[in-house]
This record gives C-alpha cells, structure tokens and sequence, in this order.
C-alpha cells in the first residue's frame, strides 16, 4: 500500500493538469442551455487512450437538443483475478452547472488558476475533484503491475446536475448493476472527509405560476398585480412551512427540511405597468420519512386562501418531485471498507451523515442497491468562485487507490 501511497504521489502533478485541461471544456447540459457532455467526454477518451487504458466502454444516450446528438457515459474496468467478487464501482459525473454571475468571480471560471494550495474554476469541485481522483487512482493502480483481486469499474456519467435521465438512470436500467456490487458516489463530503452520506432528504421543485389582470401603474384598481399576489404567497408559504414541517434529525446538516423561493422569471419590461403574470420557482429539501404530496396539498391550500384575498389564480408545474429512497446500512459493506481505508490510510474515524443536495446515489438506492456518498471538500459546489483543494484530490486518490484493492 505504500507503494501505491508513493504512485498516487509521484502522479500529483499529471492530476492537476488533467484537472485544468478538463475544466477548460464546458459540459453543461441543454437544459441549462449548453451543448452536453460530448467534448469533455472526447478530452477524457483521448486522455485514457494516453495513460494505457484497455478496458474503455461508451455507453450513449441519444438526445437530438445537443449537436453531437447523444450524451456519453464512460466506464473504465481493471478486471480482478476472483471473478466470483462483486465489482467496485466509483462513480463520479462530467456535467458542470453554469457559472452564474461572473461580475461574482475572480477569475475565469473557464481557465482554472492555481492560488495558495487551491485550483479554482467551475467545475473543479463539483464534480471535477473525485473524476480526477478516481482516474488517476486506476492509473497508480495500472501502474504498479499488480493484479487486484476484485475487478474496479470507474465511471464518468453525463446528466447528474439536472436529473441523471442519460446517465445513471440510463446505465442503472441496463441492469449493469447487482445489489452485491460495492457502489461509492464522491459528489458530497466534508472538509475533513470524516462524513460517509448514506441517504438524502426527499427533493420537491415547484415551478409557481400567479397569474392576474395586467394595467397601467397609475391605475391599479383596473387590474389585478401578479407580482403582489406571488409575493403574499411567497412570505405565507415559506414561513408557515417551516413552522409546520419542524422535525430535526441530527443525522442531516442543516438538520431541518428546507423550503425556499429560488428561481424568478422576468414579468413586464417596463416600470410603469403591472404585471399580469409572475413566475418563480421553489426549491424543497424535506426529511425523510414526510409525505411530499401531503406537503403539496399543504402548500396548495395557502394558495387558495391567497387566491381569495387577492383575485388572483396561483398554478403549479412540478419540476421535480423525489422521495427519498431508504438510506444505505450504516453497516453495509461498501461502508465498512471506506471507512477501514479512511483509517488506514488517513487515520481517520468516518461516520454516517444524510444530506439535502441530490445525488446518483438515490437511484441506486431506489432499486435496492446499496450506494454510499463521500469525498473531501469544502463544499462549495455551484458557488462563484468554486475551488478545489489539491491535497484533497491527491488524498482522495489515495483512499480510491487503496478501495480499488479490498
């Protein structure tokens, strides 16, 4: 394990570059108006091809919104010497969200710099840290000679920021999965990398449409403000949700649900007139075992009553709407390997924890597939400014490397 420990080491330059040419490329899905996963998925395939990968498979999906016409899913496998071992999988995922408001960032975030220890760029964290590390984990492992007696599966998924359907979901419906394999997710973790996630809040996102009667400013008593009624629901909605819906679990961090106004579309153009129309969206986090269409219904009654004081009518489209799967054993095997390297290699005592942020690993854990979440970071995924810690990548790689053995 040393050896490998001095390979992971030896190859902490070539992860850095491989990190910041990556993260050079967009993968932003066509939902978020770009153009999907398919040149990062080309920079990686050539780069595979370079560090004498073998066992190279891409798995697409097709999707005519993106000009390559499909989205690519990679999986790299190391066979092992006991076939009768179920396989490890690491899994981690190319697609970035947007960069936001760049009046926010410091640098390019498209031309990763390096500052005092930290690499930062979109991307670079989320998910851009554990690919990296999962790969050159393999590459140490490659080229130490040495034949592991479990075979290794990395993969690098398309679609996780907007709902996995050409990815995991995808690879999870071609039944490449059992419930014995040994399945680790690195899209979530802490600053210390002490945190093992093993299940996740249920998800709700509400696209709220109020719609009234449009006017002059001047005359308001002719129309009907849009705008007004959405902002009565809004103060009603999220306060008495949080009142209501108070059950904490210290499992969790924050340890309540959460439910929040987010997303706000454009209603007139100009300043002198009264919307007809107001849209905006909610982002809903909410503990697991509570019932979200109780929570709908809930949510739906105070728009009644708001539609009574205002005249106007408040609609709902669900954007996306998750239970959440039961949470993987605390005891499961996945989680006590992870955390034997964590000791061994790191010295550290991980424990479980659920998060609010969504992952692949719910949809493992909805078809009874026992997946676990976890990686070193300072959380900072979607955040302007988003950075990775190079030491994280090279620890992280250390942990993988020494998983790729058990």
């Amino acid at each position: 394990m040393h050896d490998l420990n001095q390979s992971v080491d030896d190859l902490k330059h070539d992860m850095v570059i491989f990190l910041t040419e990556m993260c050079r490329i967009k993968a932003i899905a066509p939902d978020s108006d770009g153009d999907g996963e398919s040149e990062r998925s080309q920079f990686i395939q050539m780069r595979l091809d370079q560090m004498g990968f073998k066992n190279v498979e891409v798995i697409t999906v097709k999707d005519d919104r993106v000009s390559a016409g499909y989205r690519p899913n990679i999986i790299i496998t190391l066979p092992g010497t006991d076939k009768k071992l179920p396989p490890i999988w690491v899994i981690s995922h190319m697609d970035i969200v947007p960069e936001g408001d760049l009046d926010l960032w410091k640098t390019d975030p498209y031309d990763p710099v390096i500052k005092r220890g930290k690499l930062y760029g979109r991307g670079v964290e989320d998910n851009g840290q554990s690919l990296a590390s999962s790969l050159f984990a393999a590459k140490a492992l490659l080229d130490s000679g040495a034949k592991q007696t479990r075979t290794v599966k990395v993969a690098f998924v398309a679609d996780e920021e907007v709902g996995s359907k050409f990815g995991i979901q995808h690879l999870v419906k071609q039944n490449l999965f059992t419930k014995d394999d040994l399945i680790v997710v690195p899209d979530a973790g802490s600053p210390d990398g002490s945190k093992i996630e093993v299940v996740e809040k249920s998800h709700m996102q509400l696209k709220v449409v109020t719609s009234g009667k449009q006017a002059h400013a001047s005359r308001p008593h002719k129309g009907t403000n849009a705008f007004r009624a959405a902002s009565k629901f809004v103060a009603r909605i999220c306060d008495e949700l949080y009142e209501k819906y108070d059950t904490q679990d210290s499992l969790f961090d924050p340890p309540f649900s959460t439910f929040e106004a987010t997303k706000k579309e454009p209603n007139v153009p100009n300043v002198n007139t009264i919307p007809g129309e107001d849209i905006f969206y909610m982002d809903c986090r909410i503990l697991p075992p509570e019932n979200l269409e109780e929570i709908l219904k809930f949510i739906k009654k105070i728009a009644k009553e708001v539609e009574k004081d205002t005249g106007a009518i408040i609609k709902f489209d669900k954007v996306s709407m998750s239970q959440a799967p039961p949470a993987t054993p605390p005891d499961s095997p996945i989680v006590k390997k992870l955390q034997q390297a964590l000791k061994e290699v790191r010295g550290i005592e991980a424990g479980p924890m659920g998060i609010g942020g969504g992952t692949c690993a719910a949809f493992f854990r909805q078809k009874g597939l026992p997946a676990i979440v976890w990686e070193t970071n300072d959380e900072l995924a979607h955040e302007p400014n988003e950075y990775t810690v190079i030491e994280n990548l090279v620890n992280d790689a250390k942990i993988f490397a020494y998983l790729y053995q058990l």
